[in-house]
């Protein structure tokens, strides 16, 4: 089982998905702080000069001054501030990742238009071959 285990743990998909979480903990935690640094003060300063991570609502009714100090005293509250900056943050990354898979599969589109498939062996080649490089076949050159 030990074997097995190992065997698991070194094919190159698990070490690649281990490698992508790492990397996208570091990138989400340069998005909430460009999210909390960057783009939420100026969007707050043009909404009346509201800093969206300290909005709550006051469940126990004792009007706390903040989040924290409605935490620090167990008081229950609902920080939808917070909500609305991680909303951003995920629309932000979620725009990332869309421009990256876009460029991706513009790239491998235009791959796909550079080559063809061998009609004998079905390998990949180049659109203007004569020759397979694969099987040797003799293509017409359309």
């Amino acid at each position: 089982m030990l074997r097995e285990f190992r065997d698991f743990v070194a094919r190159g998909n698990v070490i690649d998905l281990a490698v992508a979480v790492v990397i996208g903990a570091a990138f989400g935690k340069i998005v909430t702080t460009l999210v909390d640094g960057v783009i939420m003060p100026p969007i707050g300063l043009l909404l009346g000069r509201v800093d969206f991570s300290s909005l709550f609502i006051d469940l126990s009714g004792q009007r706390p001054a903040s989040v924290e100090a409605a935490k620090a005293a167990g008081q229950p509250v609902i920080a939808y501030g917070a909500l609305i900056n991680d909303i951003i943050s995920f629309l932000i990354i979620a725009f990332v990742i869309f421009l990256i898979i876009r460029q991706i599969n513009k790239r491998r589109e235009e791959v796909a238009a550079a080559t063809k498939d061998c009609p004998q062996c079905l390998s990949a080649i180049p659109r203007g071959a004569s020759r397979c490089s694969a099987c040797c076949a003799d293509l017409k050159v359309a």
